[in-house]
């Protein structure tokens, strides 16, 4: 079984290694919503368009267990100004 809660970098950390697509625009966009009233989201792509490495990222920007910096230095995100705000 998985692990649901809190499950880390290491998937995104993984996703890296190989070809990789810079997609951190959505993290941005997330950033954008907190503190809204409505801060919903919702990321609807067909089937095998990368979903799950999307979610693999969010939870390696957001997770408060690890300083997950490293990971997201060279990519669009950390010239955002939310960047270190909410990482």
């Amino acid at each position: 079984m998985g692990i649901y809660l809190n499950p880390g970098y290491a998937g995104f950390e993984e996703i890296r290694r190989d070809i990789y697509v810079d997609k951190t625009g959505l993290i941005s966009f997330m950033n954008s919503l907190i503190g809204k009233p409505k801060p919903l989201v919702s990321f609807s792509r067909p089937r095998r368009f990368g979903k799950s490495y999307d979610a693999n990222m969010i939870c390696a920007y957001y997770d408060k267990s690890y300083d997950s910096r490293f990971l997201f230095e060279d990519l669009k995100i950390a010239k955002d100004t939310s960047f270190e705000q909410h990482l």
